[in-house]
């Protein structure tokens, strides 16, 4: 009776550590997927967003009668550019 119930212990607590041991990797599993799915949220969120356009200049015949360059102003968006 004594080796009987032995038997059943080991076998009840292999498969309790079996059963902890399933959970663990699943859970951890799950945990790998939603960090892998926000990595990949964040790096298609930094190619959405719009690329700098850099601003060019040219010369070009802006005198006026006076002799002086008229000013162009204008907003980027970001702020108001004056080019004097």
């Amino acid at each position: 009776m004594q080796r009987i119930r032995s038997i059943v212990f080991t076998v009840l607590a292999t498969l309790i550590a079996g059963a902890t041991f399933l959970f663990a990797a699943s859970v951890g599993l799950a945990i790998a997927g939603i960090v892998a799915v926000l990595m990949l949220g964040s790096m298609l969120a930094g190619k959405l967003q719009p690329a700098p356009v850099r601003a060019k200049a040219r010369a070009r015949n802006n005198r006026t009668a006076s002799g002086q360059r008229e000013p162009r102003i204008w907003n980027d968006g970001r702020g108001t550019i004056i080019d004097l």
